[in-house]
């Protein structure tokens, strides 16, 4: 039998432990070359190890598939330039790329040095740009190509402690949407999956934030919905590498939720309510008709306590 993805040469970062294993090896079960990229660094970016991305790479070839391990840091454009260099050189193609890879630094913003600000960005948002771009000019001589960028909740609707990693996260977002532009007249589609899954990731978040976080008004699929909270990692690599096949040749631009068996497509930001006048609006008239008209039934997803004398805050009325 055909398997959906032979021949495909397919760049995964950030794939020697979590979510970017199981992609890994499911689409090298599926037929795929696969190039396993992890430094093996902490969750904070500290150290390195090869052992996690030859560890993989060894299982997918144990089980007939085609792998190789990378340890370059895709945080750089050196390390971008040699993964994709490597995957060239080893298959003569680069057909796919999905970019796991992340670090955390999770602070509240008035807490938060600059250097925690910029290694978020770095391994993220940057490092997607520096993986990205080399395969795409490959991908563009090809007239084929698939991208897949990882975003989170965090970047499309926000996390308490999260603003350099929901930043660089809503930066993918709109990444692979401008991508999708750029690139779709050559073959090229380019996607995100916003997932909800157990990882070292998840694992490390303090219980009294992650409280916090499911008490914040959503519209992003909860998983314990249909799952278990934090179902496994490997629930959200069949969309991945769905995303990957020929048959997603005209899925391009979007962004999918992914918890546990539940995929969804995320609603992209549209106007849902608008005013308007023929001429400049007034200050007061905006008073007057931003509440009623364009914020009625809007949630704020971190109201200050009622206690907190706020000014412009109506007063209550007494009993």
């Amino acid at each position: 039998m055909a398997k959906p993805l032979a021949n495909r040469s397919i760049v995964i970062t950030g794939s020697g432990r979590g979510i970017g294993a199981e992609v890994a090896k499911l689409v090298g079960s599926l037929g795929a070359n696969v190039v396993v990229n992890d430094p093996g660094v902490n969750l904070d970016g500290s150290g390195g190890d090869a052992g996690p991305a030859q560890s993989v790479a060894n299982e997918i070839i144990a089980a007939g598939g085609s792998a190789v391990a990378n340890l370059d840091s895709i945080a750089t454009e050196e390390g971008g330039e040699n993964l994709i260099r490597q995957c060239l050189d080893t298959w003569g193609r680069v057909d796919g790329v999905v970019h796991v890879a992340g670090i955390l630094r999770d602070r509240m913003i008035f807490n938060m040095a600059e250097s925690e600000w910029d290694e978020v960005i770095a391994v993220h948002l940057t490092g997607f740009f520096n993986v990205v771009k080399p395969a795409s000019i490959i991908m563009r001589q090809q007239r084929y190509g698939r991208i897949v960028g990882f975003s989170s909740s965090s970047g499309l609707m926000g996390n308490a402690g999260q603003g350099n990693y929901g930043a660089a996260k809503a930066g993918i977002a709109g990444g692979v949407r401008c991508l999708a532009r750029d690139l779709g007249r050559y073959g090229i589609t380019s996607n995100g999956i916003a997932p909800t899954a157990g990882t070292r990731m998840t694992q490390s978040i303090p219980e009294a934030a992650q409280q916090l976080r499911a008490a914040a008004p959503t519209a992003a699929p909860k998983a314990e919905d249909v799952e278990p909270q934090y179902p496994a990692a490997s629930f959200v690599a069949p969309m991945v590498a769905y995303l990957m096949t020929d048959q997603a040749w005209n899925v391009n631009g979007k962004i999918f939720h992914v918890a546990g068996g539940q995929v969804s497509l995320a609603l992209e930001e549209t106007a849902a309510a608008s005013i308007h006048k023929a001429s400049m609006w007034t200050v007061d008239e905006l008073r007057a008709l931003v509440p009623s008209r364009l914020m009625s039934g809007v949630i704020n997803p971190a109201p200050p306590p009622p206690t907190l004398d706020l000014p412009g805050r109506p007063v209550a009325a007494s009993a």
